[in-house]
């Protein structure tokens, strides 16, 4: 029976010649993660399962959350999970200063890629699909288990067919499609499925659109999210210091549970506003209404913290000036693209628009730190979820979107468009 990507790759983990959808297996894990909100507790579980990882190459700790430590607690729980990779001889030790966010880190140095069944303790750990890997979010006892062991148990996903045609327009970047996506199929649109993209559009997709639209596949309901391998995608991995890597392709007769056609070319800049990443509204909707003014802006996150992302922001701001009643706030995911922004003068653009240039972190994103709201006050944000209370008091309101229509929007002090801004495209 044929097999979709997803399903190659799990059948291979479990030793399998074949998996069909709502099967039950035991699959060999490539990569084990954890950070440091779900790290901490997954150590007493470890520990109750002898104490030790199945392989020191295997499993990584990154301190992202809650770092740099913004209190006694978030402090303590960096260092267990430091002190457990150094105890453990883990080869990849993450420290905060040189490291950064976990989705865009693992990619970078090369510890993800195509071919791998990958889990971490975070719901966003899909975006390793961009280079065509199996890769899943997982609650903390299954985390322990895979640390400890090895494996983890799947029920085989069926699958959604994503088709790409046509190519992306001025303005539009992977943000809008996946905020496209879900506000055409929904929040639980592909639940438990895997969201598989294909056609001659993902051509025209760059590896950060990709690593943008996998990561949100978790906010459709999907188990996963994967692209095909192409030379895009090989010539990241090459470049993160990959030899070998095994690619899959979905057979031509593989069954889909729904097919999705999207035209690039039609895709607008888009808005998801609260309370959900499905509630999806195009720039010109959005311009048809009354102004939506906000006080803040957050540009980074595992979503959109790539250097093209943080590029693209750039070249809007350039020449402006931040609305004098908006904060605004640029965090870099990793502490390469940090320098990256440095060496190339986006941070000297970014602070002569009035925007604060921040440390890789998650801070912003989940409320943890780092630019909390307040009651009452909006925020446009490149980050991946607008759930109440996401980004501190619960009457805050959060409208997600892309870097150029965050940073559009940072200078007019609305929800602006970014053809009007201008700047360089």
């Amino acid at each position: 029976m044929a097999m979709t990507m997803t399903q190659k790759i799990l059948a291979a983990h479990a030793g399998k010649d074949h998996v069909a959808p709502g099967e039950l297996i035991e699959a060999k894990l490539d990569l084990v993660m954890a950070n440091d909100i779900t790290g901490p507790m997954a150590l007493p579980i470890i520990k109750k399962m002898g104490g030790h990882v199945f392989d020191k190459d295997k499993v990584v700790f990154v301190p992202d959350h809650f770092t740099p430590n913004k209190d006694i607690k978030s402090a303590e729980n960096a260092r267990a999970i430091l002190k457990f990779s150094l105890d453990e001889g883990l080869t990849h030790i993450m420290v905060q200063g040189k490291n950064g966010v976990e989705h865009a880190i693992l990619p970078e140095r090369g510890l993800v890629y195509a071919g791998q069944a990958v889990i971490g303790a975070d719901s966003h750990t899909c975006t390793y699909g961009a280079l065509g890997a199996f890769s899943t979010g997982v609650g903390t006892t299954d985390i322990a288990a895979g640390m400890a062991k090895g494996i983890a148990w799947f029920k085989v996903p069926s699958a959604i067919k994503i088709h790409l045609t046509g190519k992306l327009p001025p303005y539009v970047s992977g943000k809008d499609v996946i905020l496209h996506i879900i506000g055409r199929i929904g929040v639980d649109g592909a639940l438990y499925q895997s969201m598989e993209f294909c056609g001659e559009g993902v051509q025209e997709l760059s590896m950060d659109d990709r690593f943008t639209i996998c990561n949100m596949g978790i906010e459709a309901g999907g188990k996963n999210a994967i692209f095909p391998v192409d030379d895009k995608a090989r010539e990241y991995m090459r470049n993160a210091g990959v030899s070998e890597w095994v690619e899959y392709e979905a057979d031509e007769d593989a069954q889909y549970v729904e097919t999705v056609e999207v035209n690039l070319s039609d895709v607008r800049p888009t808005v998801a506003f609260p309370h959900l990443p499905g509630n999806a509204h195009t720039i010109d909707e959005v311009e048809a209404a009354d102004k939506i003014y906000i006080d803040q802006v957050v540009i980074g996150s595992c979503t959109n913290g790539r250097y093209s992302d943080l590029e693209k922001a750039a070249k809007i701001l350039k020449g402006h000036t931040v609305a004098d009643n908006v904060r605004v706030m640029v965090v870099p995911a990793t502490q390469k693209i940090f320098l990256q922004c440095v060496d190339n003068g986006l941070v000297d653009i970014f602070v002569k628009a009035g925007c604060a240039f921040n440390t890789p972190s998650c801070g912003p994103c989940m409320g943890g730190h780092m630019g909390v709201l307040a009651k009452g006050e909006k925020c446009v944000s490149t980050t991946n979820r607008n759930f109440v209370g996401r980004m501190g008091d619960t009457q805050a309101l959060i409208y997600l979107a892309s870097p150029e229509v965050a940073a559009a929007s940072a200078i007019a002090g609305y929800i602006a468009n970014p053809e009007r801004v201008g700047g360089e495209n």
